[in-house]
C-alpha cells in the first residue's frame, strides 16, 4: 500500500519551513510519499518579501515520490487554507496527514501515522491520530504505545475523508450546545479551555479550524489518538507565528527510537491517561487558551496594518 499523502501549509518563515522539510525528509516513508504543499498568498506588503523566500525555498526541495506546490494570490488566513487544503486533498484521498510549517519530525513520524490511519480506518470512534504528545507524565506500567483522548491536535496529525465531512464548520447547534450543561461538560473532557475558544470563535474574536474540528470530535463522541513517545516538536512558540505566542510549555523529547509503535486495533479509553490529560487541561483558564488569545488580538492588529511581521 502506497503512504498516505502529506499536505503541508506554508506562509511566511523560511527558516522554519526549512526545518520543517529539512526533518520531515529524513523520515523513512519520505521518498515514497507525495507531499502537496499550499502557500499563503501576503497579507501586506511588508509581508511579500518573507512569502517568497519561501515560495523560492519551495521551489528547491527534493526527497519525496512527488511535490506539488500551490501557490496561493491571496492571502486566506491559517483556518481558512487549511480546511480548503485539506478538503481538496481528502476528494481524491480517502485520509491524509497534516503539518504546519513549524513541525520538527521524528523519522518515525511518517510511519507511525500511516499505520495508526489503516489500522484504526473502520474505527467511527477515532476521529483523528496525531504524532505529538504532549510532555505528560506516562505511568511505567502504561504498555500501549498509543492512546485515546477527548481533544484532537493540530500539531502533524491526519484524519480521513469520511470523518472531515462530518465537520460542521459553521458550528450550526452551537445555540443549542451553550443552551445544555451537560453538552458543555461533555466537551470539557478534553480540556476546560476549550468551550471558552469556541465561544471566542463563534464571536468573530478567533479565527481557529482547530476547535471546530474539536467540537467534531465532540459532537461523534470520537476521540483522537496520540502516541505515548511524541514523534512531533514545535518549534513555532518563538513569537514568530501569528497564531503562536512565546513559550517552553510544549517542549517535548523527539522519539528517536528504530522499533515500530504496536497499535492494538481494539484499543479503548485507558481512565488513568484520561485522568492525566484531564490534569494538563483542568484549569480555570488554560495555557492554550490564552496564547490563542493573544494571537487573535494580534492576527487582528496585522490586518488593520498596524504590526508588522507574521
Amino acid at each position: 500500500m502506497n503512504p498516505f499523502p502529506i499536505v503541508l501549509f506554508a506562509y511566511n518563515r523560511p527558516e522554519h519551513t526549512r526545518l520543517t522539510i529539512e526533518s520531515l525528509r529524513q523520515n523513512r516513508l519520505a521518498a515514497d510519499s507525495d507531499l502537496h504543499i499550499f502557500c499563503d498568498g501576503p497579507k501586506s506588503v511588508q509581508q511579500v518579501q518573507a512569502v517568497g523566500k519561501v515560495r523560492d525555498y519551495l521551489r528547491t526541495i527534493d526527497g519525496f515520490n512527488s511535490i506539488h506546490i500551490v501557490e496561493r494570490e491571496e492571502n486566506k488566513g491559517l483556518a481558512a487554507s487549511i480546511i480548503a487544503g485539506v478538503s481538496q486533498i481528502l476528494e481524491r484521498h480517502t485520509a491524509c496527514i497534516v503539518m504546519e510549517d513549524d513541525m520538527l519530525s521524528a523519522p518515525s513520524f511518517l510511519e507511525f501515522m500511516n499505520a495508526a490511519l489503516q489500522v484504526y480506518r473502520d474505527r467511527q470512534n477515532i476521529f483523528s491520530v496525531t504524532g505529538y504528545n504532549y510532555p505528560l507524565p506516562i505511568p511505567a506500567d502504561y504498555r500501549e504505545d498509543a492512546y485515546l483522548s477527548y481533544r484532537g491536535s493540530s500539531w502533524g496529525w491526519g484524519t480521513w475523508t469520511d470523518r472531515w465531512r462530518k465537520v460542521d464548520w459553521d458550528v450550526s447547534d452551537y445555540g443549542q450546545f451553550v443552551d445544555s450543561a451537560l453538552d458543555q461538560s461533555l466537551f470539557r473532557r478534553g480540556g476546560d479551555d476549550l468551550p471558552d475558544m469556541l465561544k471566542l470563535q463563534m464571536e468573530g474574536k478567533l479565527d481557529s479550524w482547530s476547535i471546530r474540528f474539536d467540537y467534531a470530535h465532540h459532537k461523534h463522541r470520537a476521540f483522537c489518538l496520540h502516541p505515548v513517545k511524541s514523534k512531533i516538536q514545535n518549534i513555532g512558540f518563538d513569537g514568530s507565528g501569528v497564531h503562536c505566542g512565546t513559550s517552553s510549555d510544549y517542549q517535548v523529547k523527539l522519539d528517536f527510537s528504530e522499533r515500530r509503535a504496536r497499535l492494538p486495533p481494539d484499543l479503548q479509553l485507558d481512565p488513568v491517561m484520561v485522568k492525566i490529560f484531564d490534569k494538563r487541561f483542568r484549569t480555570p483558564q488554560s495555557h492554550a487558551a490564552r496564547l490563542l488569545f493573544r494571537a487573535a488580538k494580534k492576527a487582528r492588529r496585522l490586518a488593520r496594518g498596524l504590526l508588522v511581521g507574521g
